[in-house]
């Protein structure tokens, strides 16, 4: 496959994915993810619009590691920084025993376009680990929602986040690790932004 035609099915795909979101935002671009994870089995994808499926199971130690990220919960603000944290550990972990560890920010990738992620994995990914982080209570001040998309071509690239709401306020948030190399925190900012075209500056 050349390069070209990797990007072009990219192209294809985020538009797609941008009408089922539209249409039923909690339908995954694949049926075989697993929509129910838990920490000792979930799946994550990469190779760009989830191409290559892995399934994946977290052993109580390393949940555990999970777990302490979110003793301190004293305010929203605080837990937004406990799953940026959360986010950039399960990340590296998950590198570790998928072999995507390398995987570089935005859609920076190697000629075989096997271990990138590009929005589509890192949206579908950081959702699948916020419902698994909100599944055994870790949560007190957000919710995980369905993932954010922005773009269509009409005003921008197409671009897919995962999305959390807090509770009190209901003001929601992306979580995007697109931006970072694995295993970095995500960003974590005001949808509202995000969806007006936030990106991070660029380090001159």
């Amino acid at each position: 496959m050349t390069r070209n035609t990797k990007y072009l099915q990219i192209i294809i795909a985020s538009i797609l994915f941008s009408y089922i979101i539209i249409a039923n935002a909690e339908t995954f671009i694949r049926d075989d993810i697993i929509n129910d994870p838990s920490p000792s089995q979930f799946t994550i994808c990469h190779g760009g619009t989830c191409e290559n499926i892995e399934k994946v199971s977290l052993d109580e130690a390393l949940w555990q590691q999970i777990q302490s990220i979110f003793s301190n919960k004293s305010s929203p603000q605080q837990e937004r920084e406990n799953i940026k944290l959360a986010i950039a550990k399960l990340e590296k972990m998950v590198g570790r025993l998928t072999n995507t560890f390398n995987d570089k920010a935005e859609n920076i990738t190697d000629e075989e376009y096997y271990h990138y992620m590009d929005c589509i994995d890192e949206s579908t990914n950081t959702t699948l680990y916020l419902m698994m982080i909100q599944n055994d209570g870790l949560l007190r001040w957000h919710t995980y929602q369905d993932r954010g998309n922005r773009g269509y071509f009409f005003n921008g690239w197409p671009h897919t986040t995962a999305v959390i709401k807090e509770t009190r306020t209901g003001k929601k948030y992306a979580v995007d690790s697109w931006f970072r190399d694995n295993g970095q925190p995500p960003y974590i900012i005001p949808y509202d932004e995000w969806e007006n075209g936030w990106r991070p500056m660029k380090r001159l």
